[in-house]
């Protein structure tokens, strides 16, 4: 199976697109080499900003070109997008409901070897509270191309969250994408398991060591946090009765929150929110982050055997 950085995938993506969309331009702060938006800048020299280590005049300078017309995508490290850059993001693109495209690169735990400071574990509470902010979670190289293009069809603000890991195709080259809309990747009838980003791996390989215990696990993958699909997600918690969330991200005001609120509002069952806790992140083996905050497919398999009560 091809395997590559998400973030090569979102860089290779910009820059095919850019001959289909002549308005987009791209800006980076100082880690195009990182987020692989040089891709985009080596070939539309005249269409790339790089702004240096600014991220909030990054992302205004963004908001003034939309008004001209054009389509920009704001990119930088995750954290610094939703954090540093809050205040323009909030006044200037969510306020006005701008045309402007956020994507926040090395994000939840992959950047791993700079610690809990450059570890956005909070990007997705912030952005979904965000009025008007459309938040896109891509899992694997075909939904990171799916999210790129989608973003750029998309007229108002969008987040797209990008990580460093190495991912590959859980969804054999299928192009069924849209914003808003969740993907049943596997029916069941026993137990939900709802998933964004690049844990989906781990999820479905909890699903098939379920599978052998005789536990049918639907598999709800969650591309989009906000719009939210509430009637997919609520027609499985009918029909299996316990959910559990998986994401690479706090369990407060993320997916499991989303979740949580949306079932809680319609049709409350059990649940449990799979996700690091109410803490920071550390510096370490991303391997090794991942499985100290429980983010593993033992731990999600063991979570649903208890959750279901086997």
């Amino acid at each position: 199976m091809e395997v590559k950085p998400m973030r090569l995938v979102f860089g290779e993506m910009l820059r095919e697109l850019g001959e289909e969309y002549r308005e987009l331009v791209v800006l980076d702060a100082d880690v195009s080499s990182s987020t692989q938006t040089k891709l985009f800048g080596e070939k539309y020299k005249d269409r790339f900003f790089n702004f240096g280590i600014a991220e909030a005049d990054m992302v205004s300078a963004a908001a003034g070109m939309s008004v001209c017309g054009l389509i920009p995508v704001a990119s930088t490290f995750a954290f610094l997008i939703a954090l540093r850059a809050g205040d323009p993001v909030r006044s200037l693109i969510a306020y006005n409901n701008l045309n402007v495209k956020l994507a926040g690169g090395y994000a939840g735990l992959s950047d791993f070897a700079d610690g809990a400071s450059h570890q956005a574990i909070m990007d997705l509470a912030l952005m979904r509270a965000m009025p008007n902010m459309t938040v896109l979670v891509p899992s694997d190289i075909d939904t990171t191309k799916w999210a790129v293009r989608a973003m750029l069809e998309h007229e108002g603000p969008v987040y797209l969250r990008l990580s460093r890991d190495v991912v590959g195709s859980c969804h054999n080259g299928s192009k069924d994408f849209e914003i808003g809309k969740a993907k049943v990747l596997k029916d069941g009838t026993d137990v939900t398991l709802a998933v964004c980003g690049t844990l989906l791996p781990q999820v479905l390989e909890a699903s098939e060591q379920l599978s052998k215990d005789g536990i049918n696990a639907a598999v709800i993958e969650y591309s989009t946090i906000k719009p939210f699909d509430e009637d997919t997600l609520v027609s499985f918690a009918k029909k299996t009765n316990g959910v559990i969330t998986v994401e690479e991200h706090t369990i407060i005001g993320g997916l499991g929150g989303v979740v949580a609120e949306t079932l809680s509002d319609n049709y409350p069952v059990k649940m449990k929110r799979i996700g690091i806790e109410d803490c920071f992140g550390e510096s370490g083996p991303y391997d090794s982050l991942l499985e100290k905050n429980g983010l593993t497919s033992k731990n999600i398999y063991n979570s649903a055997r208890e959750l279901i009560g086997r």
